[in-house]
């Protein structure tokens, strides 16, 4: 019995499952895609086979295996994105089981069985306030200068994601006075922040000088397209160059937009707001996320040890005398 067409099974997972039936957001669509298209290259590259051409029987456990090996030793991916890809090879699994049952190859099945890997979870990074100054201050009196100090500026008083203010539109400014922004997160879920005055004035002066109208992109490139996520990375790796002459705790390690939110939330913690409140600034889907800016915080560690008093014990050090506990000892 000839196995399913592979190529006709993603084409219908995406347009029916995906957008009609789950109607999940184009940046889900586009995770999805990503991991499909690195792994129709890898499968091309080792069968020199079409991925048109491909059938079902392809996707087995060795198969995604060697893939997402391949993530992370040749392409350098964390383990995080390794398991984020493999999440989406096991819906997609998930969804073949449902529609065809025993008519699905069964090492294709088995492909629900490989674990997520698992990893050691970092603490966050982010930056300090005189980093973040030194940063604004290498922008320039340019138009691109202008434009990524306004970006810089609503990363910081917003804590938005990188991704949520490149969609931004003039419209989503809110008031003649600019008051508010408009954001639409992970998921479609939308919240209304409130801007500092100074935030404020540089939106005005931006649209006005601009001469943007309500469905016009609020951060364009030069040719009047919406920057991208690699055009705003690349900016700022500029800037945070320039930065670090005079800032040179910049140059010790890597600097993401994503480090801005990351300052937001650590400044709200600091000035005493609770984490319930940051986690619906920051738009996260659980208060839980939040958690990990508290166990980021060295200064409130610190602040809850000095109300410990420390017992006053004797230390008495376990000498083993057995030699297989001595063993256990040394290990």
């Amino acid at each position: 019995m000839k196995s399913p067409d592979l190529s006709g099974w993603i084409q219908r997972f995406f347009q029916e499952y995906l957008v009609r039936q789950r109607n999940v957001s184009p940046a889900t669509v586009a995770a999805y895609r990503d991991t499909f298209r690195l792994l129709l290259h890898y499968l091309q590259k080792r069968r020199r086979q079409a991925p048109v051409s491909l059938s079902l029987d392809i996707l087995t456990p060795d198969n995604v295996l060697g893939f997402l090996n391949h993530l992370e030793e040749s392409r350098g991916n964390t383990v995080r994105t390794r398991n984020a890809r493999l999440a989406t090879l096991r819906s997609f699994v998930h969804y073949l089981t449902d529609w065809l049952g025993p008519e699905l190859p069964a090492a294709t099945r088995r492909i629900l069985t490989i674990p997520f890997k698992r990893q050691v979870k970092p603490l966050i990074g982010f930056l300090t306030r005189s980093e973040i100054e030194a940063i604004l201050a290498a922008t320039d009196d340019t138009w691109t200068g202008r434009r990524d100090h306004l970006l810089i500026f609503l990363l910081y008083n917003t804590g938005a994601r990188i991704s949520e203010l490149l969609a931004l539109r003039t419209q989503d400014v809110l008031g003649p006075q600019a008051k508010q922004v408009k954001l639409q997160g992970k998921g479609r879920k939308q919240r209304t922040l409130p801007l500092w005055r100074q935030t404020q004035r540089h939106l005005r002066q931006w649209i006005r000088q601009n001469r943007l109208t309500a469905p016009m992109a609020l951060f364009p490139n030069r040719y009047g397209e919406v920057l991208t996520r690699f055009g705003a990375f690349r900016q700022l790796k500029k800037l945070v160059q320039r930065a670090s002459l005079k800032q040179p705790s910049l140059s010790r390690r890597p600097i993401s937009p994503h480090l801005f939110r990351h300052a937001t939330a650590m400044r709200m913690l600091e000035a005493g707001i609770t984490s319930e409140v940051i986690a619906l600034w920051l738009g996260h889907e659980s208060f839980n996320t939040t958690h990990q800016y508290v166990e980021a915080n060295l200064a409130m560690k610190k602040q809850a040890l000095e109300k410990i008093v420390p017992p006053k014990t004797k230390v008495h050090r376990f000498h083993p005398d057995d030699k297989l506990l001595q063993f256990l000892e040394s290990l």
